[in-house]
């Protein structure tokens, strides 16, 4: 996973559209941010850079991306989304990228939705990717705990938990159709709804990787300037606690 982050055209890609969206929310000069879920703390180093005046914090349930975090001099802890353990309006800024998806079907999204609130200040940012509805469509999968959203029923969520949405679409669209041979091959392959991560480390030809982390970054503009793509395989949600 970290070596596929450091990588990646798409993670690349995904964290220029949360440039553009966390500058839509016109952050501070300063602040704390919590990346809930932040695996191996590229999330973290990545916003630092951006903002050196900020203080920045990680958990994550699983160990073996914390310790390479840590390894990168990064504060993070071993906790649950479920119950994150910081005091209320402890943070300005909350992360969370690719978590909701994996939560407990039984409302583990709206427990994870009302901790983030909860450590907010009135007035913090929420940013949030997640996985969307898309082809081929997919069930629940309770065996996994995974699910994908259509964009009315996160926003739901989202409103319901005390945030008012800002920005809230699809991304990922165009290339994302590259992931359908891949999952349907999946499919055959393993009855679950969840495959896991399909793609491979390795580094894409600096030309082509442009290329293509230049698309995504087009499909970012559009969404942070509100246009609502019809298809893409990402939900981005920018929201702010009441």
């Amino acid at each position: 996973m970290h070596d596929l982050e450091a990588v990646s055209w798409w993670n690349a890609g995904m964290r220029d559209t949360a440039r553009m969206l966390l500058a839509r929310a016109g952050l501070p000069e300063s602040g704390r941010m919590l990346d809930a879920g932040c695996g191996s703390g590229q999330t973290m180093s990545w916003f630092q850079r951006d903002h050196p005046e900020w203080t920045v914090a990680g958990i994550d349930v699983a160990p073996e991306g914390l310790s390479v975090a840590r390894s990168m001099g990064l504060s993070v802890e071993q906790a649950s989304v479920l119950s994150l353990p910081f005091e209320s309006q402890a943070f300005d800024l909350v992360v969370t990228l690719d978590v909701l998806q994996h939560l407990p079907l039984d409302g583990g999204d709206a427990i994870a939705l009302a901790e983030f609130g909860r450590v907010l200040r009135p007035g913090g940012v929420l940013l949030v990717r997640t996985n969307a509805q898309a082809v081929p469509r997919v069930r629940d999968d309770h065996e996994f705990s995974f699910r994908k959203y259509q964009p009315p029923e996160l926003r739901n969520k989202l409103e319901a938990s005390g945030f008012d949405v800002i920005v809230l679409g699809r991304a990922n669209a165009l290339l994302g159709l590259a992931e359908i041979p891949r999952e349907l091959r999946a499919n055959k392959q393993q009855s679950a709804e969840y495959h896991g991560i399909l793609a491979e480390p390795r580094q894409t030809a600096g030309v082509f990787r442009g290329l293509l982390r230049n698309w995504l970054a087009l499909e970012g503009r559009a969404l942070a300037a509100g246009w609502q793509l019809p298809f893409g395989r990402t939900i981005f949600a920018l929201c702010r606690a009441r």
